[in-house]
């Protein structure tokens, strides 16, 4: 639910009270200056690195509308959208009649590309009846951890709710069929530090998970950090996903534990609503994305909130509501098939235009790449390079896997198991050690049943097929079950 509009009665009201717009502001534009340190008597460290200007091209947008709603939905808006299995997953804000009790709904949709086609709309999630979220649940973020979806969501239980809106989380096998989790109880409520006219509440949630913690981005109205027009957003982060247990808050001096989800607001990381962010491995860095006057705003962070390494960048185009990013499970910026430390694709959804109902609708897609991150600099951002074979320094190939390099005699065949291949090699693959050297015309096996793999230091590292054994040149020869069964084997090799 937008705190920029009052809860509809039955369908939608007025929308956005006041945009959010770029401004020369440090704060407003996400500069939030940082609290000076004081000097010590030991020596003084080096300056931080120069914030850099990201250069951008390849801008695209929807010829349309891409999601929508059907039947009665009269709005449609802040869409959680996944690249996920080779489809496009969304989901978003909207109403349906055939969804009880009247209110906001989450609705889900799925598409091979951004561009559509997408499937027709199905609700998925709706208001409990009871409890916080009773009337309305709306502004879904989702995330899949291991074999579990989780939905954060705002939910409200009447429509003049005055600081009503709070936030709950859901879970999902399958991210459609949804169960409440935390016994259905609010996990984030209005810290009331300061009592606004702006009564939306705590809500508008955005979560990514990022070594093993679950961050969570949100507005609340009444954040002591926040503009007096109800506009910022606040952090908290634990690797519980329910936040019961293990909460750290962002404050002046960083994260900080804290022993509820309620302690003041006192450091708001952009001023803005309705926002969305994710994760950039490559350069270890959130991108947090907020509408202003021209269209999407990315603006940049470093995982502890001291500097950011980036100049803001800019999404044109017309919009009504905030933005989705597309991001992979994890909620992570997917990694550019073919420049994994330089470049990152910058997409969103978001709705266009005001509706028959006064209300945010036309979901279209938006997007451009941004150039020139000069990433992959550190071991903690070599997961961008993961299944990425470079150049080698033994005039071979190595294939990246897991912190570690998969030496190959042939580049044909590193390739086959690679999801890209560079032309050159990042300095700090040389700090990775060599797991196994794969020579042209080493000995293959295959299972009675069909697997095959190559025997690299009396180890089976499975490859798939006899096809990828013929192109390294290596006969393949069936063994028994029995035999077949007492090799150690390793799967790194099975696929990208």
């Amino acid at each position: 639910m937008s705190p920029r509009r009052r809860l509809p009665v039955l369908l939608a009201a007025s929308v956005l009270v006041g945009a959010v717009t770029a401004c020369s502001d440090p704060a407003a534009s996400g500069s939030v200056p940082i609290s000076p340190v004081q000097k010590s008597t030991s020596a003084v460290p080096p300056p931080p690195p120069k914030k850099l200007t990201l250069t951008v091209d390849k801008p695209r947008e929807s010829a349309g509308v891409v999601v929508h709603g059907v039947e009665d939905a009269p709005y449609n808006y802040a869409p959680a959208v996944l690249r996920e299995g080779g489809r496009i997953r969304a989901w978003w804000c909207s109403q349906m009649s055939v969804a009880q009790p009247g209110g906001d709904d989450i609705l889900y949709s799925e598409g091979p590309s951004l561009d559509g086609p997408f499937s027709t709309a199905v609700p998925v999630f709706s208001g409990s009846s009871a409890s916080f979220d009773a009337m309305h649940v709306c502004d879904p973020s989702v995330v899949r951890v291991g074999g579990t979806y989780y939905m954060y969501y705002t939910g409200a239980s009447r429509d003049n709710h005055a600081n009503g809106s709070s936030i709950g989380v859901a879970t999902s096998r399958d991210g459609i069929t949804w169960t409440r989790a935390n016994n259905g109880q609010a996990i984030v409520v209005p810290a009331n530090d300061v009592i606004r006219e702006n009564a939306y509440g705590a809500g508008q949630q955005s979560v990514v998970h990022v070594d093993g913690w679950f961050y969570l981005m949100f507005t609340d109205t009444t954040g002591r950090a926040t503009h007096p027009n109800g506009a910022g957003q606040f952090v908290l982060r634990s690797r519980d996903p329910l936040f019961v247990k293990g909460v750290e808050a962002l404050g002046e001096g960083g994260m900080v534990p804290v022993s509820t989800t309620t302690v003041p607001r006192t450091r708001s990381v952009v001023e803005a609503f309705s926002s969305d962010w994710m994760w950039i491995d490559a350069v270890s860095a959130f991108a947090i994305a907020h509408s202003t006057d021209a269209g999407t705003t990315i603006t940049f962070w470093d995982k502890d909130f001291t500097r950011q390494p980036f100049d803001p960048v800019l999404i044109p185009g017309v919009w009504r509501e905030g933005p989705g990013l597309v991001r992979t499970a994890e909620g992570h910026a997917p990694i550019h098939p073919t420049d994994p430390c330089g470049r990152v694709s910058l997409d969103v959804l978001r709705s266009t235009v005001i509706g028959a109902a006064n209300a945010p609708t036309d979901i279209r897609h938006f997007g451009l790449d941004a150039v020139g991150l000069r990433g992959c600099a550190t071991k903690a951002e070599l997961s961008a390079l993961n299944r990425y074979t470079v150049p080698s320094p033994e005039n071979t190939a190595d294939l990246v896997v897991g912190g570690e390099v998969i030496r190959f005699e042939r580049r044909s065949v590193a390739k086959e198991f690679s999801r890209g291949v560079l032309a050159d090699r990042p300095a700090v693959i040389d700090s990775l050690p060599v797991a196994v050297r794969v020579p042209a015309g080493v000995e293959a096996v295959r299972s009675p049943d069909g697997e095959v793999g190559l025997l690299l230091d009396g180890k089976l590292w499975l490859v798939g097929s006899a096809e990828v054994a013929a192109l390294n040149s290596s006969t393949v020869k069936t063994v028994s079950e029995q035999e077949w069964s007492r090799y150690e084997r390793r799967s790194e090799l099975a696929g990208p």
